[in-house]
């Protein structure tokens, strides 16, 4: 009985080493690939939260200087964050932060600066957009219109049709382009969702125009 049960061990034996002189190598190859990617997916799932944390940490600092409204400050933490992190959603944000801010005090050649960067560097696709919408009020307040018209035709996401075709209204009637500004106008009022506010606002531009709505 031992004999026979040997046997067969030996067997087993045999098949499992003809199994892996087959098999073997490419069984070794396909964990270390997968072990190997497993290890710098988790590298780089670690890359990125750090990079999330260091990023957050300087949009703080960001945050704080323009509360305190030192400009050195603002310039020094935005341009940090700019430079180690500029393709976080924090640098974004912050740069849209330091634009207002610079807006509200009427430092346009700044808030151009820091919106023409969130415009060209943001790597979410909405926020580009609403930078480039912001850059638009910047370049119409600064009478630039056809500057302005530039960035307005720069292609974005459909859900700005509205406040785009809007704004081009804007420009074009500070152009003295009447005509034009109705049909933007008109445009912007069909994009716009029934019973969103922004119709009415809409509206308003187009009776202050001669148009009836009625």
């Amino acid at each position: 009985m031992a004999t026979h049960l040997d046997l067969e061990e030996q067997e087993q034996i045999d098949q499992l080493k003809h199994f892996w002189n087959k098999w073997g190598t490419l069984i070794t190859t396909v964990l270390v690939v997968v072990m190997g990617g497993f290890a710098a997916w988790n590298g780089y799932q670690y890359w990125q939260n750090r990079q999330a944390s260091q990023a957050s940490a300087l949009s703080s600092a960001v945050e704080a200087a323009v509360n305190s409204g030192d400009k050195t400050r603002i310039d020094q933490a935005f341009g940090d964050l700019r430079s180690n992190y500029g393709g976080t959603i924090q640098a974004a944000h912050a740069g849209l932060l330091v634009a207002k801010a610079a807006g509200d005090k009427g430092q346009m050649d700044d808030a151009k600066a820091a919106l023409t960067w969130v415009a060209d560097n943001a790597s979410d696709e909405g926020l580009k957009a609403t930078a480039r919408v912001r850059l638009a009020a910047v370049l119409l307040n600064s009478q630039a219109y056809d500057e302005a018209l530039k960035v307005l035709n720069t292609k974005m996401p459909t859900e700005f049709d509205a406040v785009v075709a809007d704004h081009k209204g804007d420009v074009y009637l500070a152009k003295g382009d009447k005509a034009q500004a109705i049909e933007s106008y008109k445009s912007a009022l069909q994009k716009t969702e029934p019973g969103v506010e922004y119709r009415n606002v809409i509206s308003v531009k187009l009776n202050a125009l001669g148009e009836d709505l009625k």
